[in-house]
């Protein structure tokens, strides 16, 4: 590796080691005011917000980027806005650090609880996306961390804009800049170090692609906080109101395609077969989604394609779905948690207790009754932002926010205890 890239990131990892005793230390009504400024800042710098991004997007439009990396890579006045509402939302939940928990007296005299903490330092990879920059940064700012923030290439300009608005609204709120560095190359080689640094950075969070994460899952020393797949199923009971499942596959398909909670795979009870394909499948073919379904499907819906084994764990993140007829609850659970990622999964249904049974045998981050697999995210979830999906089960596990970035330590309070064995 060049050692003017290795000088600089070891740079910045130094630097974050030392924003993070800072940040763990810091006030609620500092890194208040900070979000606060950071909110006002987007405000009045939409202008150069939007020019920044659209560098990026005329530059993107001539490279070989995927569609998805594209549809991803826009921001616009109404994404400024959900900036900065997200900014807003973290600024008003409950400040985490230094709640101290399960306090009990111990027979000798001694108090022992737990207390919520910071994870240090945290190293984020992203692909396109630019407002996870913003999102990024609030959550790991309210908990009380340091991040990196690596960029992909593609969304340089805007990364960098949002990101001097960010480092403007720390120091205005006397906070280190350095809390919430940007790695300021587009060479891949300095993702292979971040994930190596393991003296600098405490956790890694990737957000991206399969090909991404996977390069990750075998270069990273550092713990992460992720997902692979967004392989999200909505299943049809037989006991479901039609033209509220019609209108939740829909929905959870076309909301938006390149999203890691829209759904891939719809399954439908066979009782139900006759009633919700034909109008679902002309409501899909005619917003050019592709349907590639088992025969049954395919007898139903004569422009169906047929699904290949592949398909049932596809995640194709454009306009197509896979659709498999299923006898009942039974088929849909051992279909979902054969075939997909543990990410998001929907029953619709008005059989409560069904709908119990879909709860605890489908083993996935997010499991709902009667809604969108759409609504999986952070913000929905009143987290205010998110940091990631994580599918792992071990510390945070769905949408990461606040509490996904922290962990607890014990703490003991005594009045002079001594002991003896």
């Amino acid at each position: 590796m060049d050692s003017s890239l290795q000088d600089y990131m070891q740079a910045l990892g130094q630097r974050a080691r030392a924003a993070s005793r800072r940040m763990a230390a810091a006030a609620t009504a500092q890194k208040s005011a900070a979000l606060r400024a950071i909110a006002r800042g987007l405000d009045e710098s939409r202008a150069s917000l939007l020019a920044a991004n659209a560098r990026d997007l005329a530059a993107a439009a001539g490279a070989d980027i995927e569609q998805p990396l594209i549809d991803r890579l826009g921001l616009d006045e109404a994404g400024i806005d959900r900036m900065i509402e997200g900014l807003l939302q973290v600024e008003r939940l409950p400040d985490p650090i230094g709640v101290i928990s399960d306090l009990t007296y111990r027979p000798t005299g001694i108090q022992v609880g737990r207390m919520r903490v910071p994870l240090g330092v945290i190293g984020i990879i992203y692909e396109s996306r630019p407002n996870v920059t913003a999102e990024a940064a609030s959550l790991c700012l309210k908990s009380g961390n340091a991040c990196i923030l690596r960029g992909g290439s593609e969304a340089f300009h805007s990364n960098q804009a949002i990101a001097a608005v960010i480092a403007a609204g720390l120091e205005s709120a006397g906070l280190p800049a350095a809390a919430v560095q940007l790695v300021e190359t587009v060479d891949r080689a300095a993702v292979g170090e971040l994930v190596r640094m393991k003296a600098h950075v405490d956790v890694i969070v990737p957000r991206g692609g399969k090909g991404l994460i996977e390069r990750l899952n075998r270069e990273s020393s550092i713990p992460m906080i992720k997902h692979l797949d967004g392989v999200c199923h909505v299943y049809v009971d037989s006991d479901a109101d039609p033209a509220m499942a019609v209108a939740i596959a829909f929905n959870a398909k076309h909301e938006k395609y390149a999203v890691c909670n829209a759904m891939e795979t719809l399954l439908v009870a066979r009782s139900m077969a006759a009633e919700i394909l034909p109008p679902l499948a002309e409501q899909m073919l005619a917003s050019g989604i592709e349907l590639r379904g088992c025969p049954e499907v395919c007898a139903w819906v004569p422009a169906a394609k047929p699904a290949h084994e592949s398909d049932w764990s596809e995640e194709y993140l454009g306009p197509v779905v896979a659709v498999r007829v299923v006898e009942d609850i039974d088929e849909a659970i051992a279909h979902i948690n054969t075939y997909g990622s543990g990410h998001t999964d929907a029953i619709v249904t008005r059989d409560w207790s069904r709908a119990r049974r879909f709860l605890a045998e489908v083993d996935s981050a997010s499991v709902m009754v009667n809604a969108s697999t759409q609504f999986a995210d952070g913000f929905e979830y009143g987290l205010g932002a998110e940091i990631g999906i994580s599918t792992d089960k071990l510390h945070a596990r769905g949408p990461v926010g606040l509490e996904g970035l922290t962990t607890q330590k014990y703490v003991v309070l005594g009045n002079g205890e001594i002991r003896h064995r």
